[in-house]
Protein backbone atom coordinates (compact mmCIF):
# COMPACT_ATOMS: atom_id res chain seq x y z
CA UNK A 1 0.00 0.00 0.00
CA UNK A 2 2.97 2.25 1.00
CA UNK A 3 3.67 2.24 -2.98
CA UNK A 4 0.54 2.78 -3.97
CA UNK A 5 0.04 6.10 -1.60
CA UNK A 6 3.02 7.18 -3.51
CA UNK A 7 2.18 7.02 -6.76
CA UNK A 8 -1.32 8.99 -5.63
CA UNK A 9 0.63 11.76 -4.09
CA UNK A 10 2.37 12.26 -6.99
CA UNK A 11 -0.17 12.04 -9.21
CA UNK A 12 -2.12 15.03 -6.76
CA UNK A 13 1.13 16.83 -7.07
CA UNK A 14 0.59 17.20 -11.21
CA UNK A 15 3.48 14.89 -11.94
CA UNK A 16 3.37 12.86 -15.18
CA UNK A 17 2.57 9.44 -15.73
CA UNK A 18 6.08 8.37 -16.86
CA UNK A 19 7.49 10.35 -14.12
CA UNK A 20 5.30 8.51 -11.78
CA UNK A 21 6.54 5.02 -13.13
CA UNK A 22 10.46 6.21 -13.32
CA UNK A 23 10.06 7.38 -9.44
CA UNK A 24 8.42 4.64 -7.82
CA UNK A 25 9.38 1.73 -10.35
CA UNK A 26 6.61 0.30 -11.68
CA UNK A 27 5.10 0.09 -15.15
CA UNK A 28 3.04 2.76 -17.00
CA UNK A 29 -0.26 0.84 -16.71
CA UNK A 30 0.15 -0.07 -13.08
CA UNK A 31 0.85 3.82 -12.48
CA UNK A 32 -3.00 4.72 -14.43
CA UNK A 33 -4.77 1.82 -12.48
CA UNK A 34 -3.95 3.02 -9.33
CA UNK A 35 -4.50 6.44 -10.03
CA UNK A 36 -8.35 5.83 -11.70
CA UNK A 37 -9.24 3.75 -8.70
CA UNK A 38 -12.03 5.34 -7.01
CA UNK A 39 -12.14 2.48 -4.02
CA UNK A 40 -8.82 1.16 -2.36
CA UNK A 41 -11.56 -0.23 0.34
CA UNK A 42 -10.25 -4.10 1.24
CA UNK A 43 -11.34 -6.48 -0.43
CA UNK A 44 -13.09 -9.94 0.78
CA UNK A 45 -10.46 -11.91 0.98
CA UNK A 46 -11.02 -15.27 -1.81
CA UNK A 47 -11.26 -18.48 0.18
CA UNK A 48 -9.21 -21.19 -1.35
CA UNK A 49 -7.77 -19.40 -4.09
CA UNK A 50 -4.06 -18.10 -4.43
CA UNK A 51 -3.61 -14.80 -5.11
CA UNK A 52 -3.43 -13.51 -8.62
CA UNK A 53 -0.80 -11.72 -10.06
CA UNK A 54 -0.92 -8.48 -12.13
CA UNK A 55 1.35 -10.02 -14.36
CA UNK A 56 -0.60 -13.04 -15.35
CA UNK A 57 -4.16 -11.60 -15.61
CA UNK A 58 -3.66 -10.72 -19.34
CA UNK A 59 -3.06 -14.27 -19.87
CA UNK A 60 -5.90 -16.02 -17.40
CA UNK A 61 -8.44 -16.10 -20.35
CA UNK A 62 -6.21 -17.89 -22.74
CA UNK A 63 -4.88 -20.33 -20.14
CA UNK A 64 -8.58 -21.28 -19.46
CA UNK A 65 -9.03 -22.31 -22.91
CA UNK A 66 -6.04 -24.66 -23.42
CA UNK A 67 -7.56 -26.61 -20.36
CA UNK A 68 -10.83 -26.74 -21.74
CA UNK A 69 -9.50 -27.71 -24.72
CA UNK A 70 -7.90 -30.23 -22.80
CA UNK A 71 -11.07 -32.20 -21.62
CA UNK A 72 -11.00 -33.53 -25.41
CA UNK A 73 -7.81 -34.91 -25.85
CA UNK A 74 -6.03 -37.97 -24.60
CA UNK A 75 -5.08 -37.79 -20.71
CA UNK A 76 -1.52 -38.33 -21.01
CA UNK A 77 -1.50 -35.25 -24.02
CA UNK A 78 -3.02 -32.65 -21.70
CA UNK A 79 -1.56 -29.78 -20.64
CA UNK A 80 0.76 -29.77 -17.47
CA UNK A 81 2.00 -26.48 -15.78
CA UNK A 82 5.14 -26.46 -16.73
CA UNK A 83 4.16 -26.73 -20.19
CA UNK A 84 1.47 -23.86 -19.89
CA UNK A 85 4.29 -22.05 -18.42
CA UNK A 86 6.57 -22.64 -21.35
CA UNK A 87 4.28 -21.76 -23.75
CA UNK A 88 2.90 -18.66 -22.51
CA UNK A 89 6.89 -17.81 -22.03
CA UNK A 90 7.54 -18.67 -25.93
CA UNK A 91 4.57 -17.83 -27.84
CA UNK A 92 3.27 -14.90 -25.51
CA UNK A 93 6.07 -13.17 -23.67
CA UNK A 94 4.89 -13.99 -19.95
CA UNK A 95 7.50 -12.22 -17.52
CA UNK A 96 6.08 -13.86 -14.14
CA UNK A 97 7.65 -17.16 -12.24
CA UNK A 98 6.28 -20.96 -12.72
CA UNK A 99 5.16 -21.12 -9.66
CA UNK A 100 2.26 -18.18 -10.02
CA UNK A 101 1.43 -20.31 -12.77
CA UNK A 102 1.34 -23.85 -11.08
CA UNK A 103 -0.81 -22.18 -8.34
CA UNK A 104 -3.33 -20.87 -11.09
CA UNK A 105 -3.59 -24.04 -13.28
CA UNK A 106 -4.30 -26.04 -10.22
CA UNK A 107 -7.04 -24.02 -8.85
CA UNK A 108 -8.64 -23.73 -12.52
CA UNK A 109 -8.76 -27.22 -12.91
CA UNK A 110 -10.40 -28.28 -9.72
CA UNK A 111 -12.80 -25.34 -10.63
CA UNK A 112 -13.32 -26.79 -13.92
CA UNK A 113 -13.95 -29.77 -12.91
CA UNK A 114 -16.00 -28.99 -9.91
CA UNK A 115 -18.50 -27.30 -12.88
CA UNK A 116 -18.57 -30.58 -14.79
CA UNK A 117 -19.41 -32.25 -11.93
CA UNK A 118 -22.69 -29.91 -11.38
CA UNK A 119 -23.36 -30.24 -15.31
CA UNK A 120 -23.21 -33.71 -15.10
CA UNK A 121 -25.33 -33.41 -12.26
CA UNK A 122 -28.22 -31.95 -13.56
CA UNK A 123 -28.55 -34.94 -15.97
CA UNK A 124 -29.08 -34.76 -20.28
CA UNK A 125 -31.91 -32.39 -21.43
CA UNK A 126 -34.60 -34.70 -22.46
CA UNK A 127 -35.30 -33.33 -25.92
CA UNK A 128 -37.87 -33.70 -27.78
CA UNK A 129 -36.59 -34.76 -30.93
CA UNK A 130 -39.04 -35.41 -34.00
CA UNK A 131 -38.98 -38.12 -36.48
CA UNK A 132 -36.33 -38.04 -39.33
CA UNK A 133 -34.09 -35.68 -36.97
CA UNK A 134 -30.56 -37.25 -36.03
CA UNK A 135 -27.00 -36.74 -34.57
CA UNK A 136 -23.52 -36.97 -35.40
CA UNK A 137 -20.40 -37.74 -33.82
CA UNK A 138 -17.54 -39.69 -33.92
CA UNK A 139 -15.94 -42.79 -31.96
CA UNK A 140 -12.70 -44.36 -31.76
CA UNK A 141 -11.62 -47.79 -31.88
CA UNK A 142 -9.28 -50.71 -33.30
CA UNK A 143 -9.32 -52.72 -36.06
CA UNK A 144 -7.10 -55.46 -37.68
CA UNK A 145 -6.29 -53.90 -41.15
CA UNK A 146 -4.82 -56.59 -43.07
CA UNK A 147 -3.27 -58.10 -39.94
CA UNK A 148 -2.22 -54.97 -38.72
CA UNK A 149 -3.73 -53.76 -35.55
CA UNK A 150 -4.81 -49.58 -36.63
CA UNK A 151 -7.11 -47.44 -34.50
CA UNK A 152 -10.12 -46.51 -36.37
CA UNK A 153 -12.58 -43.89 -36.25
CA UNK A 154 -16.19 -44.12 -36.19
CA UNK A 155 -18.89 -41.55 -37.29
CA UNK A 156 -22.11 -42.17 -35.84
CA UNK A 157 -25.80 -41.08 -36.79
CA UNK A 158 -28.08 -41.78 -34.50
CA UNK A 159 -32.09 -40.78 -34.69
CA UNK A 160 -32.95 -39.93 -31.37
CA UNK A 161 -36.94 -40.89 -32.06
CA UNK A 162 -36.20 -44.11 -32.65
CA UNK A 163 -32.61 -45.04 -31.10
CA UNK A 164 -31.21 -46.49 -33.64
CA UNK A 165 -27.66 -45.75 -34.80
CA UNK A 166 -25.95 -46.44 -37.39
CA UNK A 167 -22.00 -46.51 -38.18
CA UNK A 168 -18.79 -46.03 -40.92
CA UNK A 169 -15.68 -46.74 -40.43
CA UNK A 170 -12.82 -44.62 -41.54
CA UNK A 171 -8.86 -43.23 -40.38
CA UNK A 172 -9.63 -39.89 -40.10
CA UNK A 173 -11.97 -37.40 -38.77
CA UNK A 174 -11.66 -34.95 -41.71
CA UNK A 175 -14.62 -33.19 -43.22
CA UNK A 176 -14.52 -35.10 -46.39
CA UNK A 177 -14.54 -38.51 -44.38
CA UNK A 178 -17.76 -36.59 -42.46
CA UNK A 179 -19.28 -35.85 -46.08
CA UNK A 180 -18.51 -39.82 -47.02
CA UNK A 181 -20.16 -40.85 -44.25
CA UNK A 182 -23.29 -39.24 -44.00
CA UNK A 183 -23.77 -39.90 -47.88
CA UNK A 184 -22.95 -43.70 -47.26
CA UNK A 185 -26.07 -43.31 -44.67
CA UNK A 186 -28.20 -41.30 -46.98
CA UNK A 187 -27.90 -43.42 -49.79
CA UNK A 188 -28.46 -46.79 -47.30
CA UNK A 189 -31.42 -45.34 -46.13
CA UNK A 190 -32.85 -44.02 -49.58
CA UNK A 191 -33.36 -40.38 -47.91
CA UNK A 192 -32.13 -37.48 -46.51
CA UNK A 193 -32.50 -36.17 -42.36
CA UNK A 194 -34.79 -32.88 -41.99
CA UNK A 195 -31.82 -31.84 -39.16
CA UNK A 196 -28.09 -32.58 -38.25
CA UNK A 197 -27.09 -32.27 -35.10
CA UNK A 198 -23.23 -31.95 -34.93
CA UNK A 199 -21.05 -32.67 -32.13
CA UNK A 200 -19.05 -28.85 -31.89
CA UNK A 201 -15.44 -30.61 -32.37
CA UNK A 202 -16.64 -32.02 -35.69
CA UNK A 203 -14.63 -30.92 -38.87
CA UNK A 204 -17.46 -30.02 -40.96
CA UNK A 205 -17.79 -26.74 -38.64
CA UNK A 206 -18.31 -25.68 -34.83
CA UNK A 207 -19.84 -22.85 -33.00
CA UNK A 208 -17.88 -19.98 -31.30
CA UNK A 209 -20.51 -17.71 -29.90
CA UNK A 210 -23.04 -16.98 -31.42
CA UNK A 211 -21.24 -17.76 -34.84
CA UNK A 212 -21.11 -20.54 -36.99
CA UNK A 213 -18.03 -21.78 -38.98
CA UNK A 214 -18.33 -24.35 -41.63
CA UNK A 215 -15.99 -26.41 -44.20
CA UNK A 216 -16.19 -25.18 -47.64
CA UNK A 217 -17.14 -28.62 -48.52
CA UNK A 218 -19.83 -29.32 -45.60
CA UNK A 219 -21.18 -25.91 -47.24
CA UNK A 220 -21.82 -27.29 -50.82
CA UNK A 221 -22.78 -31.21 -48.99
CA UNK A 222 -25.80 -29.16 -47.24
CA UNK A 223 -26.71 -27.26 -50.00
CA UNK A 224 -26.28 -30.39 -52.42
CA UNK A 225 -28.79 -32.51 -50.35
CA UNK A 226 -31.01 -29.56 -48.52
CA UNK A 227 -29.47 -30.63 -45.43
CA UNK A 228 -30.52 -28.23 -42.34
CA UNK A 229 -28.33 -28.78 -39.46
CA UNK A 230 -27.09 -27.21 -36.31
CA UNK A 231 -24.34 -27.52 -34.08
CA UNK A 232 -23.61 -27.98 -30.03
CA UNK A 233 -22.80 -25.67 -27.43
CA UNK A 234 -19.22 -26.49 -26.66
CA UNK A 235 -19.08 -28.47 -23.71
CA UNK A 236 -22.53 -29.24 -23.43
CA UNK A 237 -22.47 -32.94 -23.14
CA UNK A 238 -26.47 -32.90 -21.98
CA UNK A 239 -27.30 -32.18 -25.67
CA UNK A 240 -26.45 -34.82 -27.39
CA UNK A 241 -26.38 -37.76 -24.88
CA UNK A 242 -27.92 -39.96 -27.80
CA UNK A 243 -25.16 -40.51 -29.84
CA UNK A 244 -22.69 -39.99 -27.40
CA UNK A 245 -24.57 -43.17 -25.65
CA UNK A 246 -24.89 -44.89 -28.98
CA UNK A 247 -21.40 -44.53 -29.73
CA UNK A 248 -20.10 -46.81 -26.79
CA UNK A 249 -23.04 -49.22 -27.73
CA UNK A 250 -21.88 -50.00 -31.07
CA UNK A 251 -18.35 -50.11 -29.98
CA UNK A 252 -19.09 -52.86 -27.66
CA UNK A 253 -21.89 -54.50 -29.78
CA UNK A 254 -19.57 -54.50 -33.23
CA UNK A 255 -16.64 -53.79 -32.50
CA UNK A 256 -15.46 -56.55 -29.55
CA UNK A 257 -13.36 -58.51 -30.74
CA UNK A 258 -10.93 -56.64 -32.49
CA UNK A 259 -12.72 -56.61 -36.25
CA UNK A 260 -10.52 -58.18 -39.07
CA UNK A 261 -11.29 -55.63 -41.89
CA UNK A 262 -9.34 -56.45 -45.60
CA UNK A 263 -11.10 -53.97 -47.85
CA UNK A 264 -13.14 -50.73 -45.87
CA UNK A 265 -15.61 -49.62 -47.66
CA UNK A 266 -16.94 -53.49 -47.89
CA UNK A 267 -16.74 -53.45 -44.73
CA UNK A 268 -18.50 -50.67 -44.05
CA UNK A 269 -21.47 -51.84 -46.39
CA UNK A 270 -21.87 -54.28 -44.50
CA UNK A 271 -21.76 -52.69 -41.17
CA UNK A 272 -25.06 -50.59 -41.58
CA UNK A 273 -27.00 -53.62 -41.68
CA UNK A 274 -25.20 -54.54 -38.83
CA UNK A 275 -26.27 -51.91 -37.06
CA UNK A 276 -29.56 -52.01 -38.50
CA UNK A 277 -29.51 -55.80 -37.09
CA UNK A 278 -28.92 -54.12 -33.21
CA UNK A 279 -32.50 -52.67 -33.37
CA UNK A 280 -34.82 -55.77 -34.10
CA UNK A 281 -36.77 -56.48 -31.83
CA UNK A 282 -35.26 -54.34 -28.68
CA UNK A 283 -37.41 -51.82 -27.28
CA UNK A 284 -36.55 -48.47 -26.92
CA UNK A 285 -35.68 -47.43 -23.28
CA UNK A 286 -37.79 -45.12 -22.61
CA UNK A 287 -41.15 -45.61 -25.15
CA UNK A 288 -41.19 -49.26 -24.23
CA UNK A 289 -41.54 -49.91 -28.40
CA UNK A 290 -39.38 -51.80 -30.65
CA UNK A 291 -36.52 -49.40 -32.27
CA UNK A 292 -37.33 -50.68 -35.71
CA UNK A 293 -40.97 -49.72 -35.48
CA UNK A 294 -40.12 -46.34 -34.70
CA UNK A 295 -37.59 -46.35 -37.12
CA UNK A 296 -40.19 -46.48 -39.96
CA UNK A 297 -41.21 -43.20 -38.86
CA UNK A 298 -37.65 -41.48 -38.97
CA UNK A 299 -37.54 -42.84 -42.66
CA UNK A 300 -40.56 -41.87 -43.48
CA UNK A 301 -40.01 -38.28 -42.48
CA UNK A 302 -36.62 -38.25 -44.93
CA UNK A 303 -36.81 -36.38 -47.97
CA UNK A 304 -35.81 -37.66 -51.58
CA UNK A 305 -32.10 -38.19 -52.25
CA UNK A 306 -30.82 -35.10 -54.97
CA UNK A 307 -30.57 -36.74 -58.91
CA UNK A 308 -27.36 -36.93 -58.39
CA UNK A 309 -24.67 -37.99 -55.45
CA UNK A 310 -22.06 -35.66 -54.00
CA UNK A 311 -18.64 -35.77 -54.87
CA UNK A 312 -17.16 -36.01 -51.34
CA UNK A 313 -13.53 -34.23 -51.57
CA UNK A 314 -11.71 -31.21 -51.39
CA UNK A 315 -9.88 -30.20 -54.76
CA UNK A 316 -6.06 -28.80 -54.22
CA UNK A 317 -3.61 -27.78 -56.22
CA UNK A 318 0.20 -28.67 -55.82
CA UNK A 319 3.36 -28.16 -57.36
CA UNK A 320 5.20 -31.15 -58.21
CA UNK A 321 9.28 -31.41 -58.30
CA UNK A 322 11.54 -32.43 -59.95
CA UNK A 323 10.48 -35.99 -59.44
CA UNK A 324 7.04 -35.30 -60.42
CA UNK A 325 6.08 -35.91 -56.61
CA UNK A 326 4.22 -33.94 -54.33
CA UNK A 327 2.70 -33.65 -50.41
CA UNK A 328 -0.48 -33.77 -49.99
CA UNK A 329 -2.89 -34.07 -46.15
CA UNK A 330 0.43 -33.18 -43.98
CA UNK A 331 4.11 -35.50 -44.65
CA UNK A 332 2.26 -38.28 -47.28
CA UNK A 333 4.09 -37.74 -50.72
CA UNK A 334 2.27 -38.67 -53.65
CA UNK A 335 3.58 -39.26 -57.43
CA UNK A 336 1.97 -37.66 -60.80
CA UNK A 337 4.49 -39.65 -62.71
CA UNK A 338 7.94 -38.40 -64.38
CA UNK A 339 6.12 -36.78 -67.17
CA UNK A 340 4.73 -33.86 -64.29
CA UNK A 341 7.83 -32.80 -63.19
CA UNK A 342 7.90 -29.61 -62.12
CA UNK A 343 4.39 -29.38 -63.01
CA UNK A 344 1.31 -28.25 -61.55
CA UNK A 345 -1.50 -30.91 -60.95
CA UNK A 346 -5.06 -30.88 -59.57
CA UNK A 347 -5.56 -33.45 -56.43
CA UNK A 348 -8.84 -34.35 -54.91
CA UNK A 349 -8.36 -35.38 -51.36
CA UNK A 350 -11.45 -37.83 -50.40
CA UNK A 351 -12.25 -39.87 -47.64
CA UNK A 352 -10.64 -42.87 -48.82
CA UNK A 353 -8.42 -42.11 -51.64
CA UNK A 354 -6.46 -39.28 -53.65
CA UNK A 355 -6.77 -38.83 -56.61
CA UNK A 356 -4.15 -36.99 -59.01
CA UNK A 357 -5.78 -35.19 -62.51
CA UNK A 358 -3.10 -33.39 -65.15
CA UNK A 359 -3.05 -30.17 -67.09
CA UNK A 360 -5.31 -32.10 -69.56
CA UNK A 361 -7.95 -32.95 -67.06
CA UNK A 362 -7.09 -36.98 -67.32
CA UNK A 363 -6.16 -39.09 -64.21
CA UNK A 364 -3.09 -39.36 -63.86
CA UNK A 365 -3.44 -41.32 -61.36
CA UNK A 366 -5.02 -42.39 -57.87
CA UNK A 367 -3.64 -43.46 -54.15
CA UNK A 368 -5.35 -45.07 -50.97
CA UNK A 369 -4.99 -41.81 -49.01
CA UNK A 370 -2.29 -41.57 -46.43
CA UNK A 371 -3.09 -40.52 -42.22
CA UNK A 372 -1.12 -39.84 -39.48
CA UNK A 373 1.84 -38.11 -38.60
CA UNK A 374 4.27 -40.05 -40.07
CA UNK A 375 6.02 -39.08 -43.29
CA UNK A 376 4.59 -41.69 -46.15
CA UNK A 377 5.27 -42.28 -49.91
CA UNK A 378 3.04 -43.48 -52.20
CA UNK A 379 4.40 -43.61 -55.35
CA UNK A 380 2.65 -45.68 -57.81
CA UNK A 381 5.18 -48.56 -59.16
CA UNK A 382 3.20 -48.15 -62.67
CA UNK A 383 4.66 -44.94 -63.02
CA UNK A 384 7.82 -45.32 -62.44
CA UNK A 385 7.63 -48.80 -64.52
CA UNK A 386 7.27 -46.63 -67.80
CA UNK A 387 10.53 -44.96 -67.30
CA UNK A 388 11.86 -48.06 -65.74
CA UNK A 389 11.77 -50.37 -68.91
CA UNK A 390 13.30 -47.50 -70.56
CA UNK A 391 15.99 -47.49 -68.89
CA UNK A 392 16.71 -50.57 -66.51
CA UNK A 393 20.19 -49.26 -64.97
CA UNK A 394 17.99 -48.12 -62.47
CA UNK A 395 16.59 -50.68 -61.61
CA UNK A 396 18.25 -51.75 -58.19
CA UNK A 397 16.97 -48.33 -56.27
CA UNK A 398 13.59 -48.37 -58.11
CA UNK A 399 10.04 -47.81 -56.31
CA UNK A 400 9.16 -50.69 -58.23
CA UNK A 401 11.29 -53.45 -56.84
CA UNK A 402 11.16 -52.30 -53.61
CA UNK A 403 7.13 -53.23 -54.47
CA UNK A 404 7.84 -56.56 -55.55
CA UNK A 405 7.78 -59.54 -53.47
CA UNK A 406 10.91 -61.08 -52.54
CA UNK A 407 11.29 -63.64 -55.02
CA UNK A 408 10.17 -62.18 -57.73
CA UNK A 409 12.63 -59.66 -56.74
CA UNK A 410 15.65 -62.31 -56.21
CA UNK A 411 14.65 -63.52 -59.90
CA UNK A 412 14.92 -60.35 -61.60
CA UNK A 413 18.16 -59.19 -60.07
CA UNK A 414 19.91 -62.62 -61.54
CA UNK A 415 18.99 -61.56 -64.98
CA UNK A 416 21.30 -60.14 -67.35
CA UNK A 417 20.55 -56.58 -68.26
CA UNK A 418 19.03 -57.36 -71.66
CA UNK A 419 16.49 -59.94 -70.04
CA UNK A 420 15.45 -57.81 -67.55
CA UNK A 421 15.02 -55.34 -69.90
CA UNK A 422 12.24 -57.84 -71.76
CA UNK A 423 10.79 -58.35 -68.70
CA UNK A 424 10.24 -55.49 -67.55
CA UNK A 425 8.89 -54.53 -70.21
CA UNK A 426 6.97 -57.15 -70.06
CA UNK A 427 5.97 -55.78 -66.33
CA UNK A 428 4.95 -52.54 -67.69
CA UNK A 429 2.88 -53.69 -71.06
CA UNK A 430 0.54 -56.42 -68.61
CA UNK A 431 -0.32 -53.82 -65.71
CA UNK A 432 -1.14 -51.39 -68.46
CA UNK A 433 -3.94 -54.09 -69.65
CA UNK A 434 -4.34 -56.10 -66.14
CA UNK A 435 -3.60 -53.69 -63.26
CA UNK A 436 -0.83 -53.38 -60.91
CA UNK A 437 -1.92 -56.42 -58.57
CA UNK A 438 -3.33 -58.55 -60.87
CA UNK A 439 -0.35 -58.17 -62.81
CA UNK A 440 2.44 -59.38 -59.59
CA UNK A 441 0.12 -61.88 -58.78
CA UNK A 442 0.70 -63.55 -62.61
CA UNK A 443 3.97 -62.97 -62.34
CA UNK A 444 4.18 -64.94 -59.07
CA UNK A 445 2.36 -67.76 -60.99
CA UNK A 446 4.26 -67.97 -63.86
CA UNK A 447 7.84 -67.71 -62.11
CA UNK A 448 6.51 -71.15 -60.19
CA UNK A 449 5.37 -72.35 -63.40
CA UNK A 450 8.23 -71.80 -65.72
CA UNK A 451 11.16 -70.36 -63.80
CA UNK A 452 10.75 -67.10 -65.77
CA UNK A 453 8.40 -64.08 -66.48
CA UNK A 454 8.04 -64.12 -69.90
CA UNK A 455 5.07 -62.18 -71.56
CA UNK A 456 3.28 -64.90 -72.79
CA UNK A 457 2.65 -66.58 -69.74
CA UNK A 458 2.47 -63.58 -68.09
CA UNK A 459 -0.20 -61.93 -69.73
CA UNK A 460 -2.56 -65.69 -69.68
CA UNK A 461 -1.44 -65.94 -65.33
CA UNK A 462 -2.37 -62.12 -64.61
CA UNK A 463 -5.63 -62.65 -66.82
CA UNK A 464 -6.79 -65.25 -64.40
CA UNK A 465 -5.69 -63.09 -61.74
CA UNK A 466 -7.88 -60.21 -62.78
CA UNK A 467 -10.83 -62.25 -63.33
CA UNK A 468 -10.85 -63.22 -59.43
CA UNK A 469 -9.63 -66.72 -59.32
CA UNK A 470 -7.26 -65.50 -56.55
CA UNK A 471 -7.71 -67.08 -53.23
CA UNK A 472 -10.48 -65.10 -51.08
CA UNK A 473 -9.63 -63.38 -47.80
CA UNK A 474 -12.73 -62.58 -45.45
CA UNK A 475 -12.81 -60.53 -42.94
CA UNK A 476 -14.03 -62.89 -40.26
CA UNK A 477 -13.21 -67.00 -39.57
CA UNK A 478 -15.31 -68.69 -41.69
CA UNK A 479 -17.25 -71.82 -40.33
CA UNK A 480 -16.52 -75.12 -42.10
CA UNK A 481 -18.82 -77.44 -39.67
CA UNK A 482 -21.02 -77.24 -41.98
CA UNK A 483 -18.79 -78.83 -44.82
CA UNK A 484 -17.45 -81.17 -41.98
CA UNK A 485 -20.84 -82.56 -41.36
CA UNK A 486 -22.09 -82.69 -44.84
CA UNK A 487 -18.86 -84.96 -45.78
CA UNK A 488 -19.44 -87.29 -42.59
CA UNK A 489 -22.83 -87.90 -44.05
CA UNK A 490 -21.87 -88.88 -47.45
CA UNK A 491 -19.14 -91.26 -46.15
CA UNK A 492 -21.94 -92.85 -43.89
CA UNK A 493 -24.23 -92.98 -47.02
CA UNK A 494 -21.74 -94.85 -49.25
CA UNK A 495 -20.23 -96.90 -46.23
CA UNK A 496 -23.88 -98.29 -45.72
CA UNK A 497 -24.39 -98.52 -49.34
Amino acid sequence: MDKIDDIRKLGRNGATVASIARDTGVSEPTVRKYLREPDLSERPPAVGRAPESPLLEPFAGLIDSWLLEDRRCWFKQRHTAKRVYDRLVGEKGFEGSYTTVQRYVRRRREELAAELDAREAQGFLLLDWLPGECQVDFGQADFRVRGVVTRGHFLVVTFPHSNVGLAQVFWGETAECVCQGLRDVFEFLGGVPLRAVFDNATEVGRRVGTEIRTSAIFRRFAAHYGLDYSFTNPYSGNEKGSVENKVGALRRNLFVPVPQVWDVKAYNGRLLDACLGLSDGKPHYRRGIPESELFEADRAALSPLPAAPFACVTWITRKCDKQGSFKAGGEHRYSAGPANASREVAVAMGAFDVTVVGAGGGVVAEYPREWGDAPTDSADPTLQLRLLAIRPGGWRDSVVRGSLPEELVSFLDSEAPADLGADLRALRDVSARRGWAATVEGALRSLGATGGVDSATLELAAARAAAGDASVEYDEPVDLAGYDRAFELLEGGAASA
